[in-house]
């Protein structure tokens, strides 16, 4: 037996007991005739005394050894007389009579200490020893509970987990497909599945009434903090329901996962519609911790001689409460950042609010103390608030800029706390988004979403119109999951691929098997998945979904611990029909 407990678990109650453990180095230190070991697993950490007075052979062993090092060692359980309150096992030590090393280690590249001194990329190479970190494991702990609970949420309700094809057809209406060729079929390919979408439909014709799959999915778009080219999503879809059944259910698994993993009892979720969203918030996952919604003043500040104002189609301003002590030095510093070409924006006005009452702005010279006073009105500021104003010939490039200003604030004057979560779903999105550079309509989600009931008849006459049967989860502004009702009648469905430009052919061609399926009595049905990797990170209170995947890619899409994607050989290739 190499070990009979785990370095994590001892306590004083364990006085005078022999032990043996089993673990990795974490520091070697001598103080006089005494030599201290941390030694590391899993589950914690357990000092291992070594005296140099009782066994001089064993202390001089043990002073060798290296960071890293495995060891077995077997010793009685000691009261510590300096006690470390920071871990679970300070208040004991093992007073060693045996040491053994099970394997050497070369020097790490990098201290494995939570404040490590590796950088992320020297960390990404070496994944394997940054996973021994105790922050980084935490993570995949936490990973680990949550999905955990997950599936004993669904279980209970009914669910049935079932696994869908990981080599299936490419369907390029969406991301970019990741392909893979067959050496049977060649010059034929499969795609790996952006979602497990059509199959999770089949499966409701089928009459697996209620599905769901912890799942892979793939997609081969630019990355950033919240992206990997493969990701982990609960994947789920119910039949014979409504879009409330679908947001009641998961909506109870949020509030089961706050619980059981946080232990906070969150409150019934907020709803709001897309249309609310994008006009208060000017994104359709609004950051609801704290106010700053925004208000539109193009009838208080159009028509009084500056151009700017007078020439855009959108006015919008958000008040900072407080933030008048801002210096100009701090304002031109915001203005920087909406000027980044990441943003765009052409410029910012400023209106501070005295401690008297009175409005001075950036822009004095054309509007009078009245009109700043009615903008002071409409924007409901008090006395020490600072009025930040975009504008733009287009109302939605300006509300999304207009965004990542109010976001920026948020950050600065410290309203967006990690440890405070606020849960919402935005309903009735737009079914539909126009393209002007290929001139037709995409589907803002997929093909298969149901637009509103009420909304059919506007598909004839005016399709951008149309409201979808559609919901996404958002959390601390970060859209956590999202679904949609779907179509079930097979005329409604011809009917949204000819809005969407395919030609009989090719929605036989690239959806034929799910329209003949419904052939055979769809019955109504709707689902929702959930971006685990952006869960677990929020729960952690990660930037990066990185942190929270075992072996991730890093931002140019590389595993640059295996070095993948690499060459293949020319014999590969030549068996692929591909040389």
């Amino acid at each position: 037996m190499y070990r009979t407990k785990t370095c994590g678990e001892l306590r004083l109650e364990n006085l005078n007991q022999t032990v043996t453990l089993a673990g990795w180095v974490q520091k070697n230190r001598r103080m006089g005739g005494m030599t201290f070991v941390d030694l590391r697993d899993r589950y914690g950490i357990t000092q291992l005394v070594f005296n140099q007075e009782i066994n001089p052979e064993l202390c001089e062993q043990a002073n060798r050894l290296g960071r890293e090092f495995v060891l077995q060692i077997k010793g009685t359980v000691s009261e510590r007389s300096n006690k470390n309150k920071n871990i679970p096992t300070g208040d004991i030590e093992i007073i060693v009579s045996e040491l053994k090393i099970l394997n050497q280690s070369a020097v790490p590249p990098f201290t494995i200490e939570d404040e490590t001194d590796g950088g992320d990329d020297i960390r990404m190479q070496y994944r394997y020893l940054d996973l021994r970190r105790t922050a980084v494991r935490a993570n995949l702990e936490l990973r680990h509970k949550m999905a955990f609970e997950t599936r004993r949420y669904l279980d209970a309700l009914g669910f049935l987990e079932v696994e869908t094809p990981v080599l299936i057809k490419s369907t390029p209406e969406g991301a970019r497909d990741f392909v893979v060729p067959s050496r049977m079929n060649q010059g034929q390919f499969y795609a790996l599945p952006q979602s497990p979408q059509t199959f999770k439909q089949l499966l409701m014709v089928s009459g697996f009434d209620r599905y769901f799959q912890i799942v892979k999915c793939f997609r081969d778009e630019d990355l950033r903090a919240d992206r990997q080219p493969e990701f982990t999503q609960i994947d789920c879809e119910m039949s014979f329901i409504e879009q409330e059944d679908i947001l009641q259910t998961f909506e109870g698994l949020t509030k089961h996962l706050f619980k059981s993993i946080k232990n906070i009892d969150l409150q019934e979720f907020p709803r709001m519609t897309y249309a609310d969203a994008m006009r208060f918030y000017g994104s359709d996952k609004p950051d609801i911790r704290f106010e700053m919604q925004f208000v539109e003043l193009m009838d208080t500040l159009k028509g009084h001689g500056f151009s700017v104002f007078d020439e855009a189609e959108y006015i919008g301003g958000i008040c900072a409460k407080g933030a008048a002590v801002y210096t100009r030095k701090q304002i031109d510093a915001l203005t920087d950042f909406v000027k980044r070409p990441q943003i765009g924006a052409k410029g910012l006005v400023y209106a501070r609010v005295e401690q008297d009452g009175s409005v001075k702005s950036s822009v004095d010279k054309f509007y009078s103390q009245e009109v700043l006073q009615k903008l002071k009105e409409k924007m409901r500021a008090q006395n020490g608030d600072l009025i930040l104003i975009i504008s733009g010939d287009n109302s939605h490039k300006a509300q999304k800029q207009l965004s990542e200003l109010r976001l920026e604030m948020g950050n600065q004057l410290g309203l967006r706390d990690k440890n405070k979560f606020c849960c919402l779903w935005v309903v009735d999105f737009p079914l539909l988004e126009w393209d002007e550079e290929t001139q037709r309509f995409y589907a803002m989600h997929h093909p298969f979403t149901s637009p509103k009931p009420e909304d059919i008849a506007l598909l004839e006459s005016n399709p951008g119109t149309v409201r979808a049967n559609a919901y996404d989860m958002v959390i601390n502004g970060v859209e956590v999951g999202g679904g949609s009702i779907r179509i079930h009648d097979s005329g409604l469905q011809k009917k949204m691929f000819e809005i969407l430009g395919f030609t009989a052919e090719k929605a036989e061609y690239q959806f034929g098997f799910l329209m003949n399926a419904f052939k055979y009595g769809a019955p109504p049905h709707g689902g929702i998945a959930y971006g685990l990797d952006r869960l677990v990170s929020l729960f952690a209170g990660l930037d990066s979904i990185r942190d929270c995947i075992a072996f991730p890619k890093n931002n140019q899409g590389r595993d640059v611990m295996i070095d993948a994607p690499s060459l293949i050989d020319q014999e590969q290739l030549k068996e692929l029909g591909l040389d």
